[in-house]
């Protein structure tokens, strides 16, 4: 019962925490190791237990090569959601061969192959610099598509 009511409140941790500076987003805990022996906080009559366990979480890296969708498409770029990451921006100016489409949908579109850039679209690219966000404990970051076999997919 005592380590049931312990995993139930490491999880609503979790969801709480979203994400942290070295782990990355938090995902889920993939096991639990080891309940330490609690301690009674005088004040409050609260008790601690020391936790050990083990989760999944996802972070990018520089360099990486990621896949994320569009969801929102502005003249000067657009921006893509990659797993718990919402805010991966692409520059127009990280995307040489497209531009932009004024249309009813607006898009970027490759002249030469006649690839589109729209809402929705999976696109490959490579992450150029990621920065963590303290107060909404979240990432963001620049990508482009300057390299091979990067682009829509």
């Amino acid at each position: 019962m005592l380590q049931k009511a312990i995993l139930v409140r490491l999880l609503d941790d979790f969801s709480a925490k979203k994400a942290t500076k070295d782990l990355g987003y938090l995902l889920c805990v993939t096991t639990l190791d080891k309940i330490g022996e609690g301690k009674v906080r005088e004040h409050s009559g609260d008790v601690l237990f020391p936790v050990t366990f083990t989760c999944l979480s996802f972070k990018v890296f520089r360099g990486e090569v990621i896949e994320g969708v569009v969801h929102k498409i502005l003249k000067h770029g657009v921006f893509l959601r990659c797993g718990p990451i919402e805010n991966l921006y692409l520059s127009n100016q990280k995307m040489s061969d497209y531009q932009y489409q004024i249309a009813e949908n607006p898009c970027f579109l490759n002249s030469k192959t006649g690839s589109r850039i729209e809402k929705d679209a999976t696109l490959r690219c490579i992450v150029i610099g990621v920065k963590y966000m303290e107060a909404p404990k979240e990432f963001q970051a620049v990508v482009g598509l300057e390299g091979d076999y990067l682009g829509p997919v």
